[in-house]
C-alpha cells in the first residue's frame, strides 16, 4: 500500500538537491552526479559541499550510487518523499481535456466501451499502460426470473438483472415440468423477490426452504430450488480493461523480458491486480504505489498511479496508469485525477 509520508530530515539545500536529482533522472534515466546538480540547483554551493549533501541523501536511503557510475539514483524512498513533498505538478494540457471529453462522449452509453476508451485514451496521453476497472453499479437487483421447459427434464432459466441485462441458464430437474408450472413458479418468485439485490434474495430464498418449507407446495419447493441454481453465489468481481501494455517494452528500466511476462500475466489473471486497485477503491483521492509499496514483487520496477471514480456517493471504479518507477509523476498525477472526475460526471449525466 501506499506509504505516509517520510520523516527523513532534509533542510532545504538537500530537498532543492533531490528535487533536481528525481527531476533529472526521471527525464534522463541516468545516474546524476555532482556537477549536473551544482549547475542546475542555481545554489552557492561550493562541489564538496553538494558532494557531502548528497552522500548524507545517500546514508539516509533517498538515492543509491550504482556500481558503474559515481552519479546516483533515488531509490523507492527518495521517490516517495518527491512525490510527496517536492513536487510540482503540472495540469493537463487543454487539448488533452479535449481529447477525454471527446472520448467519453462518444461511447458514454455503454460501460465497458467506456472502460475501452477511457484506458485506451490515459496510454496514449501519458505513453504507459492505462488501466480501467469496468463500471460496476452498487446493487444488482433482480428484476424478472422466468423458466421454459425443454426436453430431458431440462428447464431454460431466463434471469434480467437491472433492467437490461440478461442472463440464460439451463437447470437440470428431478421431474417433468409443464408450461403452465413453470409459469406459476415464475410468477411466485417474480412476486416475492423482484427489485431486491442479488445477496437479499439468495438470503430470502435460504430463509423459504429452513422456515416454510413444510408448510409450501411442493411447486413453490421446486421454484425456490431452481432460483438457487440460477442466481450466481457471489456479485461478480470487477473487471478491468489494460491498454497500451506494449509501452512498458520500450522502457529501458523494465525491459527484462521475465519481469514484462509475469506483469502480462498478472494483467490476465486479474485477480492480483483487482486486490491492488481495490485499495484505490476505498480511498479518496490519487493513490500511488511505488515499487515495492504495491505488495506485489512483479511490480517492484513499477508504480501505479491510481484513483475512484464516482457518480456522487457511489463509487463505481478505479482508473489509472502502470509504468515504471521512473515515471513523469508531475504530470502524471493530474492526468489521472481529472480523468476520474471526467469519468464520474459521464456516468452520472447517464444514470
Amino acid at each position: 500500500m501506499a506509504s505516509d509520508k517520510p520523516r527523513g530530515d532534509l533542510d532545504e539545500r538537500a530537498q532543492t538537491l533531490l528535487r533536481i536529482l528525481v527531476d533529472r533522472y526521471i527525464r534522463d534515466g541516468q545516474p546524476v552526479g555532482s556537477r549536473t546538480l551544482s549547475r542546475e540547483s542555481g545554489l552557492d554551493l561550493s562541489p564538496a559541499t553538494i558532494r557531502n549533501i548528497v552522500a548524507d541523501l545517500e546514508e539516509l536511503g533517498f538515492v543509491s550510487s550504482p556500481h558503474t557510475s559515481a552519479g546516483r539514483v533515488p531509490t523507492i524512498k527518495g521517490y516517495r518523499f518527491f512525490v510527496d513533498t517536492l513536487i510540482k505538478l503540472t495540469p493537463p494540457k487543454g487539448d488533452e481535456l479535449l481529447r477525454f471529453s471527446q472520448g467519453l462522449n462518444e461511447v458514454s452509453g455503454d460501460p465497458q466501451a467506456l472502460a475501452v476508451s477511457v484506458s485506451t485514451l490515459l496510454s496514449v496521453v501519458t505513453s504507459l499502460a492505462g488501466i480501467v476497472t469496468v463500471p460496476r453499479r452498487a446493487q444488482t437487483a433482480v428484476r424478472q426470473i422466468e423458466f421454459l421447459p425443454l426436453s430431458g427434464r431440462r428447464v431454460l432459466a431466463i434471469l434480467v438483472v437491472n433492467d437490461r441485462e440478461v442472463q440464460n441458464k439451463i437447470v437440470n430437474v428431478n421431474r417433468d415440468f409443464s408450461g403452465d408450472e413453470l409459469r406459476r413458479a415464475s410468477n411466485y418468485l417474480n412476486d416475492q423477490f423482484t427489485g431486491r439485490s442479488l445477496p437479499q434474495v439468495r438470503e430470502r430464498l435460504l430463509s423459504e426452504l429452513q422456515n416454510t418449507r413444510a408448510s409450501m407446495n411442493a411447486l413453490m419447493v421446486d421454484a425456490i430450488e431452481m432460483a438457487q441454481q440460477v442466481l450466481p453465489e457471489t456479485e461478480p468481481a470487477p473487471e478491468f480493461v489494460v491498454a497500451g501494455e506494449t509501452n512498458l517494452m520500450g522502457v529501458n528500466q523494465v525491459a527484462d523480458v521475465e519481469t514484462l511476462k509475469g506483469l502480462f500475466e498478472a494483467f490476465g489473471r486479474q485477480h492480483d491486480i483487482l486486490h491492488l486497485l481495490d485499495q484505490s477503491m476505498k480511498a479518496e483521492g490519487v493513490q500511488i504505489f511505488i515499487g515495492h509499496e504495491s505488495g506485489y514483487q512483479l511490480l517492484d520496477s513499477y508504480s501505479i498511479v491510481a484513483a475512484p471514480y464516482a457518480t456522487e456517493d457511489d463509487t463505481m471504479g478505479v482508473l489509472g496508469v502502470i509504468g515504471p518507477t521512473r515515471m513523469a509523476y508531475e504530470r502524471v498525477i493530474p492526468i489521472v485525477d481529472v480523468t476520474a472526475k471526467l469519468l464520474g460526471r459521464a456516468l452520472k449525466s447517464n444514470s
